[in-house]
């Protein structure tokens, strides 16, 4: 395609408009590649922006689905991956196992130890991205705490997460007050920077957050840690209004969502919901099952088709 040729040749454009000359084959049709121009390189769009631009377009919500790599063991990642992508997940947020993973709840702590125990490693987990980008565009979005990018060399760890076909990274511990130096780092890699806003984020720090964020803001919709709760949060249309005064970027509203009738509720205060702890609750149960794959496909396809069916809210996005 145009976007690799580009890509791997560096070729050199002055703006957007002469970037956009160059096309790809769509299915079906002939459609614009998405080819931006950043600091006078052509690069490839990133993978979530140009998703939440589909949505957009297509006035559809989004649905984000968090797994924990290497549980039960990665090439089980793998292939949840590719049947996340056919059944119409968004984006997929991979859990790097961290032995202190003090945002989560219980049912995403056990799955960091499974795949602990599995042997997972962060090299580990970006070699299996690799072979997820052999066969699908899914965007992926690496949810990890910051030692173990520190422990790998904060600049190392950029390179090798862009190369491997990451399009972002939730640092789930790095405030956006000691975060220059990895906003730096990762500068021009390609890769963006997801930042988290709590139901306790004050506007003015909202506010720093956003113009930190890129891609996309995750919404926490209440306090606590990951894991199911049996309602949405009153709060979210409060929140959500206060980040939309903030910034432009899309609102993914997270933890705590359950089934696919809190997703469709949670996705009407943003642009995409995310899921986590009950699909990796699926997979705990089915674990090593010739079951797992299609399984949990279902409920994730049960997920977006519950979105499919709601309305767009009525925001800057």
């Amino acid at each position: 395609m145009w976007v690799g040729y580009l890509r791997q040749k560096r070729i050199r454009c002055k703006n957007l408009w002469q970037a956009e000359k160059f096309w790809e084959k769509g299915a079906g049709s002939l459609k614009p590649c998405g080819i931006r121009c950043e600091r006078g390189t052509c690069l490839g769009v990133n993978r979530i922006e140009s998703r939440f631009l589909q949505l957009k377009e297509t006035q559809q919500k989004g649905l984000i689905v968090y797994i924990g790599a290497g549980d039960p063991n990665l090439e089980a990642t793998r292939r949840l991956a590719l049947g996340f992508a056919a059944a119409g997940a968004d984006v997929l947020e991979l859990g790097i196992p961290f032995s202190d993973p003090l945002a989560d709840g219980v049912v995403n702590q056990l799955a960091a130890e499974r795949g602990l125990a599995s042997g997972t490693t962060p090299a580990a987990v970006l070699q299996t991205v690799r072979r997820i980008r052999e066969a699908s565009e899914i965007p992926v979005v690496l949810y990890v705490y910051y030692n173990l990018i520190h422990q790998r060399g904060l600049r190392k760890f950029v390179l090798e997460a862009a190369a491997a076909g990451v399009d972002g990274l939730l640092v789930l511990d790095l405030p956006p007050e000691e975060g220059e130096v990895f906003g730096e780092a990762v500068k021009g890699s390609g890769l963006l920077q997801i930042y988290l806003v709590a139901p306790t984020t004050p506007a003015d720090r909202v506010a720093q957050i956003a113009s930190r964020a890129s891609g996309f803001l995750y919404c926490i919709s209440r306090e606590g840690v990951t894991g199911m709760r049996e309602t949405v949060s009153k709060r979210l249309g409060p929140m959500t209004s206060l980040i939309r005064r903030c910034t432009d970027l899309p609102i993914a509203i997270g933890f705590g969502i359950s089934n696919a009738a809190q997703a469709k509720a949670a996705a009407s205060f943003g642009e995409a919901c995310v899921v986590g702890s009950a699909v990796v609750n699926r997979i705990a149960a089915l674990g090593d099952s010739p079951l797992l794959v299609p399984e949990v496909s279902a409920f994730v396809r049960e997920l977006k088709t519950a979105l499919q069916t709601g309305k767009r809210s009525v925001g800057k996005n």
